[in-house]
């Protein structure tokens, strides 16, 4: 089980890691220009699933087994790069023909999220690094993994999830802009391949 005490310490070091800005706070905020505050907040929730997931991973052992294969990570990796660019592409097309609110459901926009998590590696030595300084071997690690990637997806859907609203609701007040639709398309457009290329420098570390 989690020490209580352990857990309060965890809870405000986490807090910090969600305050920090990283890919998963720029894809939010790149998805609510696109399509608004209700995508941007099932992103968020996405991506939140996503940590909830590489906890889950990292618990069962399956995290290190991929960590520690070079062609695991480098697949996964380039998945995600492929990905981003797809989603790039995407936001510029309906950038020229449609306002981005109304470019992607919140269901699109969750599997969005998910899939941009998942497709991380970065996310897996995150938490393999992380975590594991919380976890006691001598208890239940596996249980232990859960309440912890579960204080890290609470935490980063509420933090990315505000971020995303804003930019959400920015664009909807703008939307009936026809230049500004397309000014925001292309700039969530630009935040994809930045974290696309992010993606394809990243270093094992």
């Amino acid at each position: 089980m989690v020490d209580p005490v352990t857990l309060v310490a965890f809870v405000p070091a986490a807090l910090v890691m969600n305050l920090t800005p990283g890919a998963d706070m720029l894809f939010c905020l790149g998805q609510g220009m696109r399509a608004g505050p209700g995508p941007a907040t099932a992103a968020s929730a996405g991506i939140s699933a996503g940590v909830f997931a590489h906890a889950l991973a990292a618990g069962l052992g399956l995290s290190a087994v991929i960590a520690a294969l070079p062609g695991a990570f480098d697949v996964i990796r380039w998945v995600g790069v492929a990905y981003l660019l797809w989603l790039a592409w995407q936001s510029l097309r309906a950038g020229t023909v449609r306002a981005p609110v109304a470019a992607v459901t919140a269901a699109r926009a969750f599997r969005q999220g998910l899939t941009v998590n998942l497709t991380n590696p970065k996310v897996i030595l995150f938490v393999l690094a992380f975590v594991p300084q919380f976890v006691d071997p001598a208890g239940g690690v596996l249980v232990q993994f859960l309440v912890y990637g579960t204080v890290l997806a609470i935490g980063g859907f509420v933090i990315n999830g505000l971020v995303g609203v804003f930019a959400g609701r920015l664009g909807r007040k703008l939307a009936a802009d026809g230049a500004f639709a397309r000014w925001a398309s292309r700039v969530s457009a630009g935040i994809f391949v930045l974290l696309a290329a992010r993606l394809a420098l990243l270093e094992r570390g």
